[in-house]
Parts: structure tokens; sequence; C-alpha cells
């Protein structure tokens, strides 16, 4: 970022401070930041060239006694009129319930969301699922054998991955198509996503290393002066005391509480089934349809960063252990959270806007005039048109639809799939371990004391509910289940 000039946030104690509850200092572990600056400035000036006029958004956050998350100010940026390498210009908006401040809140949320619908769909939904999952599938198919046990192992987290993704470039992602007509950065959009696939390291998709990360949540942790400087950490700290090696920051996180029960019943069950084929390390080493597996992922699958240092060496059983349990949990756990609940929870446009038409209004201005006397239209004609509404809701109505034929995680499509009795028993244990934490989940949502588990309009978090099952009235419009892969 170094050629967007000074990129320092704008945020000061004196935005803040009034709606801290009654906290005088900025304590570590309180304070969080939805960071979209670096992500969006760079494309900023080209994106609001065409229809659409946003800002970069910087949200800060209060982390409260009840585990809830509570807005403190947004900082909304654009390129500085002057040349890039000059900064940004800022504004900075906090909480207003009535009158103009109200309406100006209100619209100031709206831009924050709209980097953030954005966001998710290129980056968190298509790029760190779909994308990234296909040369681990192409690999797969092209250098191990049917009968070699890791193509076995992996097969199911791969079902009609490369149709669904071949169908969304022909209809989807394609220039002109329909995510650049319903999201922000338009006919940017792909160029962005590929901007970012930059700073993507395989091993960071593991979910407690994500946690540990989590690149778009940032933590404050310390104020100088009248500044708040804004040091990049996670959601969670690590703690070898902790189930999982580390501890979360904010403990009513149902992603992070589900999906760490998910992610390590994966981890044993692929730990138990390599160790079957895998008793030595050396085991690994000499196997040769796996070597050239690995080596093709990392040189040509994910060609652009074959130089990495993060990647694992694939000589022992642990690296297999972590890398194959990175894939599943990509395919299955970590596509669920970011897919099946779009429209449960984006489905309402005005609360979740996907595109900005305007720039907020000036005072003195007709805009603004408008604004004045009629919040609501003014609002309307600044966030997703009607037709773009209509689109994308349809979109997302399909894309979060469970297939009556849904193949879900802990099942396999035959039981013929192995004639092996060890793996088979492990394979067991994993489907009863994952109905063990669909009862831990179900318990976890009728807790009145975690607030976060069904939010202010009392929808409770069943995304990571693994349906292991496989009951069929799970399908449709359920925002429940975990499908082995990126099906749809």
């Amino acid at each position: 970022m170094k050629e967007y000039g000074d990129q320092t946030s704008s945020i000061t104690r004196e935005h803040i401070e009034k709606n801290m509850n009654g906290l005088t200092a900025i304590e570590n572990s309180k304070l969080f930041i939805l960071d979209h600056n670096d992500a969006v400035m760079p494309f900023l000036g080209r994106i609001n060239s065409t229809v659409t006029k946003t800002y970069a958004s910087r949200t800060l956050l209060l982390l409260q006694d009840d585990g809830t998350l509570k807005p403190l100010a947004i900082e909304l940026s654009l390129p500085h009129p002057q040349g890039d390498k000059h900064g940004a210009t800022s504004q900075v908006f906090t909480p207003s319930e009535h009158g103009i401040e109200g309406s100006v809140w209100q619209l100031a949320k709206a831009y924050a969301v709209v980097n953030d619908s954005g966001y998710h769909q290129l980056i968190s939904h298509w790029l760190n699922t779909h994308a990234i999952i296909e040369p681990f599938i192409i690999a797969t198919n092209r250098q191990l054998s049917v009968l070699h046990p890791i193509h076995k192992l992996l097969h199911p987290h791969f079902r009609d991955t490369m149709n669904i993704n071949a169908l969304a470039r022909q209809i989807l992602i394609n220039a002109g198509g329909v995510l650049e007509m319903t999201v922000f950065p338009a006919k940017f959009s792909l160029e962005m996503s590929s901007a970012i696939y930059k700073n993507w390291d395989f091993t960071e998709q593991a979910l407690p290393a994500d946690l540990l990360k989590r690149p778009v949540t940032t933590l404050c942790v310390k104020c100088d002066h009248n500044n708040v400087n804004l040091y990049k950490k996670g959601v969670a700290v690590p703690d070898s005391s902790q189930p999982h090696g580390l501890k979360l920051l904010i403990e009513d996180y149902p992603f992070a509480v589900d999906g760490l029960e998910i992610w390590s019943a994966i981890e044993t069950w692929v730990d138990e089934y390599c160790s079957f084929y895998y008793p030595t390390d050396d085991l690994i080493k000499s196997d040769i349809e796996l070597q050239s597996w690995w080596m093709e992922l990392c040189n040509e699958g994910h060609g652009d960063k074959k130089d990495e240092p993060w990647w694992p060496e694939m000589k022992t059983r642990a690296e297999l252990t972590l890398s194959c349990t990175i894939i599943i949990w990509v395919a299955s756990a970590l596509r669920a959270a970011v897919n099946f609940g779009q429209y449960p929870y984006a489905g309402f446009l005005p609360n979740r806007p996907t595109i900005s038409r305007r720039f907020m209004p000036e005072p003195g201005t007709p805009d603004y005039a408008e604004f004045e006397t009629n919040p609501d239209k003014a609002f309307l004609r600044t966030i997703t048109s009607q037709f773009h509404t209509l689109l994308g809701v349809s979109l997302i109505e399909i894309l979060s639809r469970h297939g009556s034929d849904e193949v879900y995680l802990g099942q396999r499509e035959t039981p013929e799939w192995t004639s092996d009795v060890q793996p088979l028993n492990a394979f067991r244990r994993f489907g009863t371990k994952l109905e063990e934490i669909e009862k831990r989940i179900i318990g976890r949502n009728r807790d009145k004391r975690l607030k976060n588990r069904a939010g202010p309009v009392k929808v409770p978090y069943t995304l990571l509910y693994p349906n292991a099952s496989g009951h069929s009235s799970a399908s449709g419009l359920t925002g429940t289940g975990i499908p082995n892969s990126v099906s749809i």
C-alpha cells in the first residue's frame, strides 16, 4: 500500500469514548475493527468511475460485557483528489438514532455493508472456497490412482465442484455477468479478487490459524494521545491450556465455537485414516504418487505460489494430515458457513446492500435537502437498485438451497468405498462425533445467555450444524447442514 500514501485511520479517542459504556481507557481485547480499507482502496478510483459511488470502510466495534459487539465509529475513505500518493481523505461517523444525524449514521452503515457484501462474495466465498479448491481436484485426478488411499479420502469432497465452477464462469463471474452487476466492484471484481489472492496462504486456511490471524478482523490494542492505533491481530490468542490450542477473544462467536469442534473432528478422522496407511514417515516420502500429487499442487496448481516458504514439505504424516484436513475443511464446513446463510442473512437488501450509487450527501446540496425531508427515499436511491436487488436476491436464494441429493459431512455415497476395517471404524466414529456436535450446537442455540447465537432477530446459528444423519427434510432453504463438497 506504499504507493497509496498514508492510509492511517483518522478515528480518534474523541470519536469513540462517548459510546464506550463508561470505559475511560481503551483496553486490550475489547476493540475490534472490520477493515476493508486495504482491499478496496487500490481499486476505488476506478470503481467510482463506473455507476458505483462508494468508499473504502473501517468499522470500529466494542466488545461488551454480554459478548455482543457494539459499533463505535465508521470511517469512510476516498482516494486523495491530488493523487494516490497523497493518501486518503476520510470522514468518521458515529452512532446516532434521531434526526439527520440518525439518517447519516444509517447511510454510513450501508456503505460499510456494501464493502462487506462485495468482499464476502468475491473473497470469502468465490476465492477462498470455489477457486482455491480447484487445483487440488485437478492434481488429485491427474496424479493419484482411484485406488490410492488419499484419493479415496478426498474424492467425496470434490463432488460437482468443477461443474459448478464452470457454470459460474459462464453466467456469474464472467465479464458483464451477474456478479459484476450485483456487487460494488463491478467490472473490477475479479481483478480485485486476483490481487487479494496474492496474500493467500494455504496453511492459514486451517481454522485455528485463520482465527489467530483473521485478515479482515483486527484488534485495537493501544492508543497514544488522541489517535487510535490499530495493530493487526486476530480474534484469538495462542493458549496451550485450551482444547484447540487457542483462546477466543470473543467467547460467544458461533462460527468459531462450532467450527473448532468440526475442525477437530475432521482432524481426528484424517489422522486415524492416514495413520493406518502411513504408519511411518518413510512411507510418505517413498510414495511416488503422493509426492507427484503434492509437487503438481505447489508448482502448477498454485504455481504463482510455488516459492512460498509456508508450503508443507509433505515428508511427514503430520504434514499430510494437516494438508488433507485443510482441504476437507475448506470444501465442506468453511464453504457451508459462507454460502448457505446468504439468503437468510442477506435476503433483505436494504439491510445488506451490495451496491451504492451515490456518495454521502453534503450539506447545502439538493441531495442533502432530499435527505433531510425524505431520508428513506434518499437511502433507497443510494443503495442497490430495484432491478439489481431482484437479480441479487434470486441468485443468493438459489445458492443457499440444499439439494435433495446432498451428501453431508460424515457420509459417503456408497458403503463400499473401502474394504479396510480400521478406516471404516474410524469413519463411523467420525459420524458419531458429528452427531454429538449437532446436539451441542442445539444446546448452545437454546442458551439464552449466549446473545450472538440468535441475535436480536432470533435466528439461531445453524450453518455449521453438520446434519450427519443426512435427513432428507433438510433440503431447500434450511440454513442447516455441511455438504461434503462445493457443489452449488
